[in-house]
Parts: structure tokens; C-alpha cells; sequence
């Protein structure tokens, strides 16, 4: 079963990105989509793989002579555990802090600071129907 809280290591994020995009791949299919950034042997991906199956991270299946990986965890579910665990690490949890930071040092656009805003009245209304 995988970890309701997956800490994924650089190569694991880029790895089940693969995944996340393709549906399923090979190893040889990883290391080619990784090769631009991340130039790996072919073992160094299997390797991988290997470990975060065993993490309940990725399953696979046998195709002839060939694994085919496939993730068993959301992409969604990595990324709030991720963003969760970096706010508490680096804000203390301070969920202003890490906003405030993210506004000064990340190109914002006005779609995206609309966005925002549209997200903080969406909490505020689910916050004063919790009352």
C-alpha cells in the first residue's frame, strides 16, 4: 500500500512525473524522457523503480520481456504532502509567510493572482460555513 505522506527524492519526483504523464512506461521509456535533464544508465532508472515499488510508490507489469511501471499514487496526493511538508519546514507552518514569499520571488501573473483570489474567497466561504 503506499505512504498516505510519499516523500519523493529528486529523481523519484522526475520519474513518476514520467508516469503521471504517460499512464505507464518502460524504464527505457523513463530514461528517454529524463535523458535531456537527467543523462541516467538504464540501471540507475531500473534501480529506481525497484525501490519505490517496494515503497507502494509504482506497480508493474511483465510484457513479454519488459517491466512496465505504472504510478499508484495521484499526482495530486504527492504534490499537497510535498507543498505540506516544505511549509512546515520552512514557514513553520506559517501559511502567510509562505505565500508572501512565493508572490516576491515567483513571476506572478494577473490570471494567476486572480486565481488566488478567487481560492481565498472560495476557504473563506467553506470556513464561515464550518462556524
Amino acid at each position: 500500500m503506499a505512504d498516505h505522506k510519499p516523500r519523493l527524492a529528486d529523481l523519484q519526483l522526475a520519474i513518476m512525473h514520467v508516469l503521471w504523464d504517460k499512464g505507464e512506461a518502460t524504464i527505457a521509456e523513463v530514461r528517454e524522457a529524463l535523458a535531456e535533464d537527467r543523462p541516467l544508465a538504464y540501471t540507475t532508472i531500473g534501480t529506481m523503480l525497484t525501490k519505490m515499488e517496494a515503497k507502494g510508490h509504482v506497480d508493474h507489469r511483465v510484457d513479454g520481456r519488459v517491466n512496465i511501471y505504472k504510478p499508484l499514487i495521484p499526482r495530486e496526493t504527492v504534490s499537497r504532502s510535498m507543498i505540506s511538508d516544505l511549509a512546515s519546514r520552512l514557514s513553520r507552518g506559517d501559511v502567510t509567510e509562505l505565500v508572501c514569499h512565493l508572490l516576491d520571488e515567483c513571476d506572478v501573473s494577473r490570471e494567476e493572482l486572480s486565481r488566488l483570489k478567487k481560492l481565498i474567497k472560495q476557504k473563506e466561504q467553506e470556513l464561515s460555513h464550518d462556524k
